[in-house]
């Protein structure tokens, strides 16, 4: 219930805050859920939305597409942050829901804005009043559910995703405001130039919350010119919003190192390092960059291009020696090079093979003549007796057994035909090892 001093509290919060759309006409973005005929704008209509789960990135108007179901519904509306509640303010919410229910037989909504925050304990406080329908509830939150949340509580809730706002809807919250009188900026006289609103739009990233505070700000510190108006060029705006950040929260960051990854296996330089200047400048330390390009330089490469663990590794040693970001031109070097390196998938199909084996066959005694003979007494116990001394024969080769004896027969490594793999084929095949019509299989 408002207060005497609700309206001087609403007067002086933050412009983002006051310019919240209040219908669903004015809500701007995610056409894809609520535009006209899909399904969250007809449960809202209809006041028939169940217990739901709202995610995206900040700006894009999960919170306040919430108000907007609580302007428009017969329901009673509670909000809890999930920073600040415990379990205690959801029993009492509860307590007032059902009393609501069987009184007046009034549903209630429940907003818990950062609802990945909630412990489990929380979470499992308002199951059944989930499952009984006494609560409605609405999560908000900027990570990904179905990584950050129980399942319990994803498994009961309608999941619907909010996308970035694009720079034209961003700069379409600000004329807004502009043009606002009641909430806005419209008592003001305010001139924008039109570089400066793109410019805000550009950098908050899909962010209106973002761009609408760096609108404000721009506005109650640049100085009236004359006549009063109030002049916000570009040097303004520029000098009222931070520098674009790449929103990374726990999921984002896998989905960007995933998408490196298949970018480095894919062959394709920049996407791969498009990849890389987006997680460094999302504060990823480099170090998880150079532990993925050694592993990559293994997995994807292996001997089709030896040099490539060599340009992992000194990247790594670059890294550690003089630090980013000089070391950005190392790293960036290494990723070329593992990008434009011809591909096998040999040594981890070979790694996974044989590790498999090893766990799963019966184990033998290591044949006598691969026995060690470093201990005195050895030869007394036959060990070595029978192996043959590659050294002692033409090429610096003779065939003999070597494997363990449950393995025998079986082959783990099939080089490819690319790159330096093709001269190992060719290497073998002189030693009477034939790799005709042999391929990696699949890793995964």
């Amino acid at each position: 219930m408002d207060d005497l001093f609700t309206p001087i509290l609403e007067q002086k919060a933050p412009l983002a805050d006051r310019m919240r759309p209040r219908t669903l006409d004015e809500f701007l973005g995610q056409e894809h859920i609520v535009g006209p005929g899909k399904l969250l704008r007809r449960a809202i209509e209809v006041d028939r939305l169940t217990s739901s789960i709202f995610y995206g990135p900040p700006g894009t108007g999960k919170t306040t597409l919430a108000h907007i179901i609580a302007g428009a519904t017969r329901a009673a509306f509670e909000k809890l942050n999930a920073v600040t509640s415990g379990v205690a303010d959801v029993r009492r919410v509860i307590e007032e829901a059902d009393s609501n229910l069987r009184l007046y037989g009034r549903p209630t909504y429940l907003l818990l804005d950062e609802c990945h925050r909630w412990s489990k304990a929380q979470s499992d406080s308002i199951l059944p009043a989930i499952e009984k329908g006494v609560i409605r509830f609405i999560g908000s939150t900027t990570e990904n559910p179905m990584i950050a949340m129980t399942p319990a509580i994803v498994s009961r809730c309608r999941l619907f995703e909010f996308r970035h706002l694009t720079a034209a809807q961003v700069r379409e919250a600000m004329e807004r405001a502009l043009c606002d009188e009641e909430r806005g900026l419209g008592r003001m006289r305010i001139e924008m130039d039109g570089e400066a609103l793109d410019h805000l739009a550009s950098v908050a990233n899909g962010d209106a919350r973002s761009a609408l505070n760096a609108l404000e700000l721009a506005a109650l510190t640049t100085p009236p010119g004359e006549g009063g108006v109030i002049r916000v060029t570009i040097r303004e705006a520029t000098e009222s919003i931070q520098q674009r950040v790449i929103q990374c929260d726990e999921s984002y960051y896998y989905d960007m190192l995933s998408a490196f990854c298949k970018s480095l296996r894919g062959s394709d330089s920049d996407a791969a390092l498009s990849w890389f200047a987006r997680l460094i400048h999302a504060g990823v330390d480099p170090r998880v960059i150079v532990r993925r390009l050694i592993a990559h330089a293994s997995e994807d490469v292996g001997l089709a291009a030896p040099g490539a663990m060599e340009q992992a590794v000194a990247a790594g040693h670059a890294l550690e020696m003089v630090g980013m970001p000089e070391a950005g031109l190392s790293l960036t070097q290494a990723i070329i090079f593992l990008c434009e390196s011809p591909k096998s998938n040999s040594v981890v199909v070979a790694r996974d093979s044989v590790f498999r084996d090893a766990e799963h066959d019966e184990h033998h005694p290591v044949p006598v003549h691969l026995r060690d003979t470093s201990y005195a007494g050895a030869q007394r116990l036959g060990a070595g007796k029978g192996y043959l001394y590659p050294h002692n024969y033409p090429g610096h080769y003779i065939k003999q057994e070597y494997a363990p004896v449950s393995a025998r027969g079986k082959r783990y490594y099939h080089p490819s035909q690319e790159g330096f793999e093709k001269r190992i084929r060719e290497l073998r095949a002189l030693r009477g090892i034939s790799d005709e019509g042999k391929e990696p299989e699949n890793a995964e």
